[in-house]
């Protein structure tokens, strides 16, 4: 290949052939060409530089960037930690749930009340005790089904209570026992002999002989609503109980209590004696229920 190169002034000029295939030529094209190139790179090498200089804020972005992600690894850790010993302590809650159905289910059986209203026997929720590591959703979703199981037993137990305080109540109120320590009856409920008059009538209650002076006591809680002298009863000691429930302790020496005191079970509330139509020291007890006498012996005998 030749190259043609002219030069001088137009129309005056000389011009030159250069054959690229001759060994010279090739040399001398080669060094242009690399020449050329080392510039170029020269140059780039230059613009890099500069550019450089404006580089090193990615480069400290990305530095901050890894340390907040150790630092929100770390942090996870220590979340995850306390996630998974929060996680052991509802597992140690619902251990106790556990135990308080059991103790519900006891206490339901020995009060002798419906099962089917306090319902404690009832297979309890899986237990919440972490397997290997709970998660956050997790223990939220433990928190709740706990809270509301606390709060359904608590509702239980309340009403439990409540039944078990009525039964008490009720319990106390009613009329059971003797109103004497000691000592047999020696005259009961329904006809006989009058041992004064030796006439035929009713006897309304049941009689217990002692010693003058030997404490009286009320059978059942409830308030006074006699403590004097009443024709034939001499001083006479009466109580309600409510619901329809009064006793009468008669022929007493005299009496503890006074009008509107309340009483319990047990409690003495006058002296025997012989006031009133008794032939010796004797308690005349009656009880009633809605303002008629019925026989005592089925309150004496429970």
């Amino acid at each position: 290949m030749n190259i043609i190169v002219f030069s001088g002034r137009q129309g005056g000029g000389r011009s030159r052939y250069f054959d690229l295939a001759h060994p010279v030529t090739l040399a001398v094209f080669a060094l242009v060409v690399l020449g050329a190139l080392g510039t170029a790179f020269a140059i780039g090498m230059q613009l890099g530089a500069h550019v450089g200089g404006t580089s090193g804020e990615p480069k400290a972005w990305s530095r901050v960037l890894a340390e907040q992600k150790t630092d929100i690894a770390e942090m996870r850790a220590r979340v995850q930690e306390r996630v998974d010993a929060i996680a052991g302590r509802l597992g140690q809650l619902d251990a106790h749930i556990i135990r308080i159905d059991a103790l519900g289910k006891r206490i339901t059986t020995i009060a002798n009340v419906d099962r089917r209203q306090f319902n404690f026997d009832d297979e309890p929720a899986a237990s919440s005790a972490p397997v290997a590591s709970s998660q956050i959703p997790d223990v939220a979703s433990q928190l709740t089904q706990l809270e509301q199981r606390v709060d359904l037993r608590d509702a239980q137990l309340s009403a439990l209570e409540n039944v078990m305080v009525g039964r008490k109540i009720s319990d106390s109120v009613r009329p059971q026992g003797k109103p004497v320590a000691e000592g047999s009856i020696s005259s009961y409920f329904g006809e006989r002999s009058d041992p004064i008059t030796g006439e035929e009538g009713f006897h309304k209650g049941l009689d217990f002989p002692g010693t003058a002076g030997e404490p009286v006591m009320a059978v059942a809680a409830g308030v006074v609503t006699w403590a004097g002298e009443r024709s034939g009863f001499g001083t006479l000691v009466e109580i309600n109980h409510g619901n329809g429930y009064v006793t009468r302790y008669a022929h007493n020496q005299s009496a503890l209590v006074k009008v509107g005191q309340t009483v319990t079970r047990g409690e003495q509330i006058a002296l025997m004696g012989s006031t009133g139509h008794s032939t010796g020291p004797h308690v005349h007890f009656e009880v009633l229920h809605n303002g008629t006498q019925i026989d005592p012996l089925i309150f004496v005998k429970r």
